[in-house]
């Protein structure tokens, strides 16, 4: 195999396969990455980025989701046949920004714009996707893959090392692959969605609006993302022929106009779609040294808006790992676990969004509040094999896609934020979160003083701070004179936040190990403690 030629590729760019594509980037991990298509896609699709999203594009230094989303409106329904109010309501709990959840609400960002911004940033690091390529066929051994590729009707045989199916619900990963793809197609759930300008007599652009029910009705949201007088629409009609109805741009603005009391003038049709209800996920996400990733994986309702939002975690959770292993640091058993991890987690957010499905056809009603379980915050990995944790009572039940509980923290838990962090020595300020990063493990080393630290610290001199970094997070009383120590950073906790949201004691001494994905790999006592979960991750301890 030419040692030359990227060792990972990837099928399918949408955000799953670009963030697959970023952090391994990152992570110093060379990628090809294709897709089908011609063109890139338009249209906003999935644009709701729930909190823990929002915090993995922080972590992959992509500030620009979270400066360019928009707040999610409130919703007026209207009563029937009328521009009347019948209700305003948000489908959002309200939460306050707290230091630990600085990301406290979602935010609504098309899927094209979120494309555009990851090309960028993979452009930083010389990687552009191919478009109009396509995978007609691989096989794989021990040692890579081999793929047989086909662009302008011309065929390539491309070997690699490892492959990421992100090629979404219809892909041909999956099934070359011979994954199962078990669930069921709803067919009382019926929909079109896309992009529409027009204008309409009192549909105020600061909300976004509902006519009807959930069984005959239209809802729109506005959008400046394709123009001033850009929206979002959504018709449900389980009495059309939807199929016939996406066809026919005529026929679209026709049962908008029906639906909304109001003069609407109709400007383009952009982009539409027919959506039919899929409830499908993989018996495994994975097959020797090919991978599959979001939609490729698993389809949902889009009720909930986990699809996008599960799909990238799917690729975050994979990345760090591939890229451990295809630089030597870990064994190919770790990547094991990135099925052992998501497959409950997929399993339990199925669940979640088929109950508000299923009352939603029930009562004819989308929800007014949608549960807090549906920012993700809750999501763990507490039973997974590769976390550590010393402090947790064994025995106890887990739910995977859990709602976040502030007062209770657990190995395999989302690693908090806190602000206001004084650097020893120094006049600057850091967050958790602006550590945290996808090429690397970071030590959390809550002590007393820097003495108290020390033993830790000699321990962890024997690993290179590209891939682990040692932080020491001292109380507030402690001293800001600069000391010499072998950490990455000496940290004063001035506010005590990061004390408050690991949930440390000021006298004691307790180690966090985050991961590359801010998950929590190990809560521990000391040294022994970080060496025998570093044991589960590298091959060479």
């Amino acid at each position: 195999m030419n040692s030359t030629r990227p060792p990972v590729l990837i099928v399918g760019a949408g955000p799953a396969g670009l963030v697959a594509a970023l952090s391994l980037l990152q992570n110093g991990i060379s990628v090809r990455i294709i897709d089908k298509d011609p063109n890139p896609r338009i249209g906003q699709r999935g644009p709701g980025i729930w909190p823990r999203s929002l915090e993995l594009f922080n972590f992959l230094n992509v500030p620009e989701v979270n400066g360019l989303a928009k707040p999610v409106s409130i919703i007026r329904s209207y009563k029937p046949g009328t521009l009347e109010s019948a209700t305003e309501s948000s489908m959002i709990p309200h939460m306050e920004p707290t230091p630990a959840i600085p990301f406290h609400a979602p935010k609504l960002i098309g899927q094209q714009l979120l494309d555009v911004i990851l090309r960028r940033h993979l452009a930083k690091f010389s990687c552009s996707v191919e478009m109009g390529t396509e995978l007609c066929s691989f096989n794989q051994s021990d040692e890579g893959v081999t793929a047989v590729l086909a662009k302008n009707g011309v065929l390539e045989t491309f070997d690699t090392k490892w492959m990421i199916g992100a090629d979404g619900a219809k892909g041909s990963v999956r099934k070359q692959l011979g994954l199962t793809f078990l669930g069921e197609t709803r067919d009382d759930v019926r929909l079109l969605t896309g992009d529409i300008r027009l204008y309409g007599v009192g549909l105020d652009r600061a909300y976004s609006h509902r006519f009807g029910t959930f069984k005959r009705g239209v809802s729109l949201r506005p959008t400046d993302e394709i123009g001033e007088d850009g929206w979002q629409f959504v018709i449900i009609a389980n009495d059309l022929d939807l199929t016939k109805v996406a066809q026919n741009e005529e026929l679209i603005f026709d049962i908008i106009a029906s639906l909304i009391p109001a003069e609407v003038t109709f400007n383009k049709l952009v982009w539409v779609s027919e959506f039919r209800a899929n409830i499908r996920m993989v018996n495994k996400f994975s097959e020797g040294r090919v991978f599959v990733a979001g939609d490729a994986a698993h389809v949902h309702s889009p009720t909930g808006g986990q699809g996008l939002n599960s799909s990238i975690q799917d690729a975050f959770n994979l990345g760090w790992k591939l890229a451990l292993v295809e630089k030597g640091l870990a064994d190919k058993s770790l990547l094991e676990t990135y099925n052992a991890e998501r497959l409950p987690v997929i399993s339990e957010m199925l669940e979640v969004t088929t109950t508000i499905l299923n009352n939603a056809v029930e009562t004819g009603n989308m929800p007014a509040a949608r549960s807090p379980i549906l920012f993700m915050l809750g999501i763990n990995y507490r039973f997974s094999d590769i976390v550590l944790d010393e402090f947790a009572i064994p025995g106890k039940p887990v739910n995977a896609y859990g709602v976040l509980d502030e007062g209770h923290l657990e190995a395999g838990d989302r690693a908090p934020d806190a602000p206001n962090m004084l650097q020893v020595g120094e006049s600057d300020e850091t967050t958790l979160f602006g550590l945290y990063r996808p090429w690397y493990h970071t030590v959390l080393v809550f002590a007393p003083s820097h003495a108290d630290a020390t033993l830790i610290l000699g321990m962890l001199e024997a690993y290179n701070t590209n891939i682990v970094r040692p932080v020491v997070v001292l109380p507030p009383s402690a001293s800001v004179t600069p000391i010499a120590s072998s950490a990455f950073l000496v940290l004063v906790d001035q506010e005590g936040y990061a004390y408050s949201a690991y949930l440390v004691e000021t006298g004691q001494t307790r180690v966090f190990v985050i991961r590359p994905d801010g998950v929590i790999g190990a809560i521990v006592h000391g040294a022994e403690g970080v060496k025998k979960y570093f044991s589960r991750i590298f091959s060479d301890v």
